[in-house]
């Protein structure tokens, strides 16, 4: 009896221990894949930088407040140029609402646009895993937009106000960005908080380019307010390399 009781523990034991390898196996085999999905990324983001020159965009403002977005207090239609030896610059095409909100929100957000791109800068915004820390969510692939997407949880290794920490969705083929969600670990004004960010991809020419942007952030002076950017018509320069 006493025998087959310590053949039984035995057998316990050996169990555990298989079960721990298999455990620790699977964690590193998960562990594998995260480090795949976040080089997959920062690859992504580096052939668009390699492979674009410069590029031309129409996008469209729309300021919301109130809790009131079907009425827009102001909007502004711009064309933006983008060139990769000297940033943004912007011709504004029509304007209309409230001239306060062009000149305190709209205004200032081209100029923080024109600044983050400036050379030199723009290093520092790209969504790699140099500006942020990156962990593979778990769930697998989903379907985002019609498409195949990988979820990945980023946290900004430093705050700014063009810094995202938030949910970022992948391309589970290429790495290409689908979409982020998150919010700015910076405000741009002592007057409001920090804004929460969403902002679609799609692929233009190959490359994930905005589609759609949506902020939202809270004044003690304007309230709540709404900022939407529409992106349309991209004409893209690719870079003599390609």
């Amino acid at each position: 009896m006493m025998s087959s009781r310590r053949v039984g523990a035995a057998g316990a034991v050996a169990a555990i221990c298989v079960l721990a390898v298999l455990g620790s196996e699977a964690a590193a085999a998960q562990q594998l894949d995260a480090s795949a999905v976040i080089r997959g990324v920062d690859a992504a983001v580096k052939a668009r930088i390699d492979g674009i020159e410069g590029y031309n965009v129409t996008e469209h403002y729309a300021v919301y407040r109130n809790h009131d977005e079907t009425h827009p207090v102001a909007e502004m239609t711009v064309k933006t140029e983008y060139r990769k030896e000297n940033g943004k610059s912007y011709t504004i095409l029509s304007q209309s609402g409230s001239e306060f909100i062009r000149n305190h929100v709209m205004e200032p957000l081209l100029d923080h646009e024109k600044t983050f791109n400036l050379p030199g800068n723009r290093e520092a915004s790209w969504i790699t895993s140099a500006n942020y820390e990156m962990q593979l969510k778990p769930g697998g692939v989903q379907q985002l937009n019609g498409r195949e997407c990988l979820s990945l949880t980023i946290t900004p290794r430093r705050k700014a106000t063009n810094m995202i920490e938030g949910t970022l969705w992948v391309d589970a083929r290429d790495g290409s960005i689908v979409l982020l969600e998150g919010s700015a670990t910076q405000s741009p004004s002592i007057f409001t908080g920090p804004a929460q960010v969403k902002r679609w991809y799609a692929s233009v020419n190959g490359f994930a380019m905005a589609t759609q942007a949506r902020a939202v952030s809270d004044s003690f002076l304007l309230g709540q307010t709404v900022v939407t950017i529409d992106y349309r018509d991209y004409q893209i320069q690719l870079s003599p390399a390609r």
